[in-house]
């Protein structure tokens, strides 16, 4: 498909460079590994995998979340985010206890794994930490210029990444001046600790807009204070919210004075709906018109 905006071609640019980078790491880990045989390597290599999935189920749900809203999908298809983090997070949640577990019976065997091609493997993670930081450098960017809420987790997602790169880097450096083997595994229970947190965090998050559960209380919070102090709003009820991907969509009553014209209760819906676009570009906004309460008599 063809993407329709300069915005949404940067963002797509961040998705594909995440994935040529996910893609570099893997190659790069895999020569270590089969180098050095060190298991905290193994783990950052796990990791890239799982950026590497990861990294390509964003960047199609990019393109997909990017298609307009159609007859069978009426509110659009961001939801296709929100699936691929629920995805993702089974898939960190499986990695990370195959690398825990396999850390404890190495340390609760007692004997220490001599590593091997120490400064191999440490030139290979340092590249890959170059590399890293690189990619996060350039997501910062896009998601400061766009806004796009994928590419801003995306980015957290590689920011955390760099923790077990560098703790790989640690062992192998304790490996090869200090005799130190047993901190190997030591480091990838505690990079596969990070990688289970992580995975609740964003199995949470997208478990909850899948579940329409409301968007951030600040969010609505500054919706309710706009509509409040609107001109021609005599109030305000029934603000609802639910979150879809990077879209928030919001549906809202504001009461209006029922003796002015269908033109005069348009234009004050309208210049509202602007603003809270315009204060929060990531809404989608419905605003249903009730006429206010008067004389004692009730609005409907």
């Amino acid at each position: 498909m063809t993407l329709p905006n300069h915005d949404s071609r940067l963002t797509l640019s961040a998705g594909l460079a995440s994935v040529s980078v996910a893609g570099v790491l893997v190659a790069l880990k895999l020569w270590a590994l089969s180098e050095t045989g060190a298991l905290s390597v193994a783990a950052s290599l796990a990791d890239s995998a799982l950026d590497l999935v990861m990294s390509l189920a964003a960047a199609a749900a990019i393109l997909y979340a990017a298609r307009p809203a159609d007859e069978d999908h009426a509110f659009g298809h961001t939801s296709a985010e929100d699936l691929a983090a629920l995805g993702q997070s089974v898939f960190i949640l499986v990695s990370a206890v195959i690398i825990a577990v396999s850390a404890v019976l190495r340390l609760l065997a007692g004997e220490a794994t001599q590593l091997q091609a120490e400064g191999r493997g440490i030139i290979a993670m340092t590249v890959s930490v170059v590399l890293t930081l690189a990619l996060v450098w350039w997501q910062g960017r896009v998601a400061r210029r766009t806004g796009s809420r994928v590419v801003a987790a995306d980015r957290l997602h590689y920011i955390g990444d760099l923790l077990p790169n560098i703790g790989a880097i640690v062992a192998l450096i304790a490996s090869s001046r200090f005799a130190l083997p047993q901190v190997d595994a030591v480091i990838a229970l505690a990079a596969a600790g990070f990688m289970i947190l992580g995975a609740i965090r964003i199995g949470s998050g997208a478990w909850d807009a899948l579940m329409d559960r409301r968007a951030d209380p600040a969010l609505i919070a500054g919706i309710a204070a706009i509509a409040k102090g609107w001109p021609g709003v005599h109030g305000y009820h029934d603000l609802k919210t639910r979150t879809a991907g990077s879209r928030v969509f919001v549906h809202l009553h504001i009461e209006l004075d029922g003796e002015q014209t269908l033109r005069e209760a348009h234009a004050i819906g309208a210049s509202l709906r602007r603003a809270i676009l315009t204060t929060y570009p990531q809404t989608d906004v419905i605003i249903h018109k009730d006429v206010a309460a008067r004389d004692g008599q009730p609005g409907t």
